[in-house]
């Protein structure tokens, strides 16, 4: 595990320690070449067709993801973009690093039901590689559509796995869904969904003979 300090990127007093783990992705530290890190964006690199409005980045990380969103070509889609995490030094981290116009990060709580009553509602919630950390995995969800506007999308990600109830092999997740668990889940949650599959760089509808590792809902609240 390393230690990355960041109060050489100007946080003076309040500066932290963030702690490299290797499953959080923080670009400066990482070869450009990495390809956790090229995987990671690619989702985002997806995501610009579908964003607009108010973004929320739900566990956003370092906030790298603003950087990406808010390309030239792609920035008169989104009014604003906010990323919440739970831990204090990512946001620090994100704020120092990505804190331009129309970016906001806030340290918070994902399951918070209250984020709705605090920041409203968002016309695209981005939700990438955080489900499967989470115990409570339907009452997120659940609080993903809380914070969506009833005409807005939500894009979600997870790695694929053995199922639910099977133990796992990383220890950062609390477990690894099968596709059809996956899309259960989001459905009896009141999505419909359509369902990408990613393998290195490349994010796609299922082709036949083709193995991939992670799955990419775009989901928009049943009925509207």
């Amino acid at each position: 595990m390393v230690d990355i300090m960041v109060e050489s990127r100007g946080l003076g007093k309040d500066n932290q320690v963030m702690k490299y783990t290797g499953e959080r992705v923080i670009p400066e530290f990482m070869k450009a070449e990495n390809g956790m890190l090229l995987e990671h964006m690619e989702r985002y690199n997806f995501a610009k067709d579908y964003v607009f409005g108010r973004v929320l980045d739900i566990a956003c990380g370092v906030g790298y993801g603003a950087d990406i969103l808010l390309e030239e070509i792609y920035d008169e889609k989104i009014d604003k973009y906010l990323g919440i995490d739970l831990c204090k030094e990512t946001i620090a981290y994100a704020r120092e690093m990505y804190g331009f116009r129309k970016t906001q990060f806030e340290q918070g709580d994902a399951l918070d039901q209250n984020l709705a009553d605090q920041y409203g509602k968002f016309n695209t919630i981005l939700s990438f590689e955080t489900i499967e950390h989470i115990e409570e995995d339907g009452k997120y969800v659940q609080n993903l559509k809380r914070l969506l506007d009833k005409k807005g999308r939500l894009i979600i990600s997870t790695p694929f796995g053995k199922g639910r109830n099977v133990p796992c092999a990383s220890p950062f997740h609390v477990r690894q869904y099968r596709q059809e668990e996956f899309v259960d889940l989001l459905e009896d949650c009141g999505f419909e969904v359509e369902l990408f599959f990613q393998k290195g760089t490349k994010i796609e509808k299922r082709k036949r003979g083709e193995k991939y590792f992670l799955m990419v809902a775009l989901c928009r609240i049943k009925g509207e």
